[in-house]
């Protein structure tokens, strides 16, 4: 596993679809990461699950081609892989939801963008912000490790499947259309 020295740690947190769902110093870094147990200490993730993570390689141009999708070409984020137990923690404690899911996404900079709107790419709007936050994923949870990331990583730059008419989830398929996933 890669460690991304990263907490999920905002408050507010935008959850992953019901269907599954190191830094660099210039465009679109996804810090490829480690399993943690609630406690914060390493945990070893289930063989199965862990068979099914990509590599780092693949975690970055999802990250990049997601962010690059929703017009945003700039920016730092983390992806973290964590065990159901932790998962379930932040969805309680950042969403009031006591249960595991798959994917969280905890936008840093920003608030979140207006219905109807496309996020900033200027660094005025909350998307084209230099820190654009964390995605949690659950491996165990996610039918698909790859689709959570994208998820989680539109949420990042301010698209929601639950408010904008479909352009997030439509988004969403053309960038797995890329990547033949």
């Amino acid at each position: 596993m890669f460690g991304s020295g990263r907490r999920a740690s905002s408050s507010a947190a935008a959850h992953g679809s019901g269907s599954g769902g190191g830094r660099a110093a210039a465009g679109i870094a996804a810090a490829a990461v480690e399993a943690r147990s609630p406690t914060q200490a390493k945990a070893r993730l289930p063989t199965e699950a862990e068979a099914r993570l990509p590599t780092e390689a693949e975690v970055r141009r999802l990250c990049r081609l997601a962010t690059a999708a929703a017009g945003v070409h700039d920016g730092h984020l983390a992806v973290e892989f964590v065990s159901a137990e932790r998962i379930a923690e932040l969805n309680a404690r950042h969403r009031k939801r006591a249960n595991a899911t798959d994917v969280l996404a905890f936008p840093i900079d920003g608030a979140p963008v207006p219905r109807g709107q496309r996020p900033h790419v200027d660094g005025t709007g909350p998307a084209g912000a230099r820190e654009l936050g964390d995605v949690v994923i659950c491996p165990e949870y996610a039918s698909d490790v790859r689709e959570a990331i994208v998820h989680g990583v539109l949420h990042l730059v301010g698209l929601d499947h639950e408010t904008d008419n479909g352009e997030m989830l439509a988004l969403q398929r053309r960038v797995l259309a890329q990547v033949g996933a």
